[in-house]
């Protein structure tokens, strides 16, 4: 049993909750109009820093007060200057993997469709997929083309012995749900010798890799429109794989038997998703799981079930997802640790 708040305790707990909210507008404002990357050139005024961006000065002084306020600058009241200190920069700037500043455009995005959502828990049903394109695809390879760039490679297929060998061998892969492609192609340029298929239901998604691929000047890596629920048994593939992809499917068990299916018989299915319990208690403490529950409600849960599909969700845990791998007939899974705390690596064999 959780220890519960005294009335003061927990009224503070839910301003901190209501300040967590408007900052996540802040934090997409900033991201959205430059500012973080800005104002990691040097700390300045507030007229210096919207010179600087090319912004008007009155909306940028009252963004730096919550961003002063909430610690996320400092503020020299001699000078009255803001600074974004370096460390903070690491997770607000640049095009690595520690930048989640776009984390906040997605839950922005999501919270658009909450009148939608709200009628959903009075009637049932959910929001289809097409309400949430084609800003879904927009916010999702902003938010995972980063990872991909900075950890696939030696962060999440480097981790598995043998398979980095294999790919620069060359052997024939599969990524199912691929979105817009990145992974796809990251892993094609750095393996020239292997040959990769994405399929995703998404045509915009489809589009955005088949064009990057082509700006790459890629000539081993190809897209397709495809519901992986309906996935061939051939051709067979040596490896698959799906990154934060099937707890999204309307039939995940039938997606996995499928998987399974069209690997070879020597073959490895990599599926990294998110790492949680799949049960409440065992989230209890866990820091990503009241953000990763709300995001799942505000998407998984609900495209899932606009379908009638089975309502998964993000946070169905590794106990639930190793009971399903083995129903859908691997008789091998090993769970290992990703780069990122919140993922996990499952390797599955037929």
């Amino acid at each position: 049993m959780q220890p519960t708040l005294s009335a003061q305790d927990f009224a503070r707990k839910l301003l901190g909750i209501y300040t967590g909210g408007v900052l996540t507008k802040m934090i997409d404002i900033g991201q959205q109009t430059g500012l973080f990357e800005t104002a990691a050139q040097g700390p300045g005024t507030s007229r210096q820093l919207a010179e600087r961006a090319g912004l008007n000065e009155r909306y940028v002084r009252e963004w730096l007060g919550a961003m002063a306020t909430s610690g996320i600058f400092t503020y020299d009241a001699t000078q009255q200057t803001y600074a974004l200190p370096p460390e903070h920069a690491l997770s607000l700037t640049g095009a690595g993997a520690r930048n989640i500043s776009p984390l906040s455009g997605v839950i922005d995005h999501f919270g658009q469709h909450l009148k939608k959502l709200v009628r959903c828990f009075r009637e049932g049903g959910g929001i289809p997929y097409d309400d949430y394109r084609p800003d879904f695809t927009c916010h999702m390879d902003a938010s995972w083309r980063r990872i991909y760039d900075e950890l696939l490679i030696d962060g999440f297929l480097g981790r598995v012995e043998g398979l980095d060998r294999r790919l620069a061998a060359g052997i024939s892969v599969l990524d199912v749900g691929c979105g817009s492609g990145h992974a796809v192609n990251v892993m094609a340029q750095h393996y020239p010798r292997s040959s990769f298929v994405g399929y995703d239901i998404a045509e915009d998604a489809i589009a955005d890799g088949t064009a990057e691929s082509r700006r790459m000047g890629l000539t081993n890596a190809r897209f397709a429109v495809l519901d992986v629920a309906t996935l061939p048994a051939t051709p067979r593939f040596d490896l698959i794989t799906a990154f934060d992809a099937i707890h999204d499917q309307l039939d995940p068990a039938a997606v996995l038997r499928h998987i399974r299916d069209a690997l070879a018989e020597d073959g490895t299915f990599l599926m990294i998703d998110f790492k949680f319990s799949s049960s409440v208690d065992g989230n209890i403490g866990n820091p990503f799981a009241p953000l990763y529950y709300g995001i799942s409600l505000m998407h998984c849960v609900t495209v899932s079930l606009a379908y009638g599909g089975a309502g998964l969700g993000a946070v169905w845990g590794i106990e639930k997802a190793k009971a399903m791998l083995a129903e859908a007939g691997f008789s091998g899974v090993e769970v290992l640790d990703s780069p990122r705390p919140q993922n996990c690596i499952y390797v599955c064999r037929k």
